[in-house]
C-alpha cells in the first residue's frame, strides 16, 4: 500500500469533493456506506 502526503488544504479538498458526490448519492437514492467511510477516515486524520 502507498501513502500519500497531504497538507490540510489538500485534505479539506478532498473531504468537500466526499461530501458532494455524498449528497449525489443521497439525492439520487443510492447508497453511501463507501463514501461514509471514506470521509470519517478523512475526517479522523485532519483531526489529529
Amino acid at each position: 500500500m502507498k501513502k500519500i502526503k497531504l497538507d490540510n488544504f489538500e485534505l479539506k479538498v478532498i473531504i468537500n469533493s466526499l461530501n458532494e458526490m455524498r449528497n449525489k448519492l443521497l439525492n439520487q437514492n443510492k447508497e453511501t456506506n463507501l463514501i461514509d467511510e471514506l470521509l470519517m477516515k478523512y475526517i479522523t486524520v485532519l483531526e489529529k
